[in-house]
């Protein structure tokens, strides 16, 4: 099984895991995010990403190229909860 294969079946096995009235929410949040043009002005796969800093949940600040001068970065966004 491929790749995609097995995040389709974990994106269907976690759609029946959800009630339909978060499910439909959550839907339509992507579609307005379609409609507004977010998903064309997104990062592609292998585009270098700017240079920014953020606020960690203790209060301290991450700089992107800070952190590449020491290493490698694997980014990773939560939304939360919908």
């Amino acid at each position: 099984m491929t790749l995609k294969e097995q995040l389709d079946d974990m994106r269907e096995k976690s759609k029946g895991r959800m009630p339909p009235e978060t499910r439909a929410i959550m839907e339509q949040a992507v579609e307005d995010l379609r409609r507004s043009g977010a998903t064309g002005r997104a990062l592609k796969t292998g585009q270098t990403a700017p240079d920014f800093t953020l606020g960690t949940d203790d209060g301290r600040s991450v700089n992107l190229g800070a952190a590449l001068a020491r290493g490698p970065v694997v980014l990773s966004f939560f939304r939360g909860r919908w």
